[in-house]
């Protein structure tokens, strides 16, 4: 049979190195997992014992509203006006989403078609890549990270580019380069956009995970950034929620507007208790995040300090819950899938391949800073004695 949106797509290269973990383990082998971002930390007593009650109210079984209960709206709107100072409306600038990726998904079936192009970061969380391909859309890649500078980068691309870009996705703190920009990057952002009509797409993913006096901005922080720009906001991280789903588009009125259209077609909403408890979550445990920031940061620290003393070089993030490593001087010749291979079989820890996040990922892996301490300790340990090219 012909499966038209997913026989392009090419072979998951997560997937070998799953395989890899699983087989190490299913041979009692201890393997500590730092490849997938899952997030470890549970949510708050609060948001939990609100989410119990929630259940067992027989009226928050029924199919609820696919743009989000009104109060949780409103809190998300609170929310950023607390933490950004931006005023939102609630009822015509915030619609709720089944997570980040599900409404970035579903944002480019709206935004794009065939014949449409799209700009977005390489390397890059895949979902960037394959949500404008999915809608039927062209993908110009723009190269970040390292001494690359994006903006020029991007300068350029769009000069190369036709037809023109009707969107640009942007993420920052981004996944999987860390890479971080302030609040006068986004408002070139926003002129650019302004000047060339092209609507900016912000995944704010780790809107609350900034290190070392490190603050992200919101896009929307930047003057008439509504009338060119939206944003996902997602629980997943800042709440530790990941398997709740709950996330958010934010800002321009008419881009909302159209994917709660499209949503309403598609599906009736997440489950209405997690609606209720992420709105007691963001109303009530306004300083959570700030504890969930704290133990990333912790863990960063225990990686980088290790994988140092161990003789790999690597940068300690600004954000993210995540380490963009460059493969070692003395392993670069294997690249990104075999060194990670490498790194399951004979240091027992796995991490992402580069090359698995688009063509700008080869030469780096991924570390997700999903286990405690004492465990990225034992992983950094190992590696010391398996990488004996490191010295």
């Amino acid at each position: 049979m012909e499966f038209r949106r997913i026989n392009a797509l090419p072979p998951y290269v997560f997937a070998t190195i799953d395989a890899l973990k699983m087989e190490s383990r299913r041979s009692g082998i201890d393997v500590v997992d730092l490849g997938f971002g899952n997030p470890d930390l549970p949510p708050s007593d609060i948001a939990i014992d609100k989410l119990c009650e929630a259940v067992r109210n027989p009226r928050n079984h029924r199919y609820s509203a696919s743009r989000g209960i009104p109060k949780l709206r409103l809190a998300i709107t609170d929310l950023y006006r607390r933490k950004f100072g931006v005023e939102l409306d609630p009822d015509t600038q915030a619609c709720t989403t089944i997570g980040a990726k599900e409404g970035f998904s579903h944002l480019m079936w709206v935004l794009l078609g065939p014949g449409d192009a799209a700009m977005v970061p390489s390397p890059s969380y895949p979902i960037h890549i394959w949500g404008p391909l999915f809608a039927g859309a062209e993908v110009r890649h723009v190269r970040l990270g390292g001494e690359h500078d994006f903006f020029e980068n991007l300068l350029e691309a769009w000069e190369d580019s036709w037809p023109r870009p009707k969107v640009i996705v942007l993420s920052f703190p981004h996944n999987p380069t860390t890479a971080c920009v302030d609040l006068a990057f986004m408002a070139r952002m926003v002129d650019f956009a302004r000047e060339h009509e092209v609507l900016l797409v912000h995944d704010f993913a780790y809107a609350d995970l900034g290190f070392d006096g490190y603050d992200p901005p919101s896009i929307l922080q930047v003057p008439g950034a509504e009338e060119v720009a939206v944003e996902l906001y997602s629980l997943t991280k800042s709440f530790s929620m990941a398997g709740w789903r709950m996330g958010f588009l934010l800002g321009n009125a008419e881009v909302v507007a159209a994917l709660a259209r499209l949503k309403s077609y598609l599906d009736y909403g997440t489950f209405q208790p997690v609606q209720i408890a992420a709105t007691v979550a963001m109303n009530e445990t306004p300083d959570f995040p700030l504890e969930v920031n704290a133990v990333y940061r912790s863990r960063r620290d225990a990686l980088v300090d290790g994988l140092v003393r161990a003789g790999w070089e690597v940068e300690a993030p600004r954000g993210t819950m995540f380490v963009w490593a460059p493969i070692p001087p003395a392993y670069e010749e294997l690249g990104s899938l075999d060194f990670a291979k490498i790194l399951v079989r004979d240091a027992q820890v796995a991490v992402s391949p580069g090359m698995g996040f688009g063509p700008g990922g080869e030469g780096h892996v991924r570390f997700a800073l999903v286990e405690n301490e004492q465990r990225i300790g034992q992983a950094t340990r190992n590696i010391r004695r398996a990488l004996t090219k490191l010295g």
